[in-house]
């Protein structure tokens, strides 16, 4: 499996375990960002997988962006690859 191929499941693990601790609003957070960043750099392989620990605020930062970005292109991507690509690209460049 490839970085993004683990990223990607990553991101999708974060939906889904966002999606369980706010089931009592059926998976609805307007600060989600803030939320699958603190799980992504505290609690999964993210850092490993990206050979860096991004600050969690810069995180957040991105996937509000890609969000907005993925939402506007209307990628045929699923969302979690369209996002790890981006993820791998921005953070590997430190």
């Amino acid at each position: 499996m490839t970085n993004l191929d683990q990223i990607a499941t990553l991101l999708h693990e974060a939906a889904e375990t966002h999606h369980q601790v706010y089931r009592i609003t059926d998976g609805t957070d307007a600060d989600w960002a803030s939320w699958y960043a603190d799980w992504l750099t505290r609690l999964s392989e993210l850092p490993e997988l990206l050979e860096t620990r991004p600050v969690r605020s810069e995180l957040t930062y991105e996937l509000v962006r890609l969000d907005s970005e993925y939402n506007a292109t209307k990628s045929s991507d699923p969302w979690p690859n369209y996002y790890a690509r981006a993820l791998i690209e921005r953070f590997s460049q430190r």
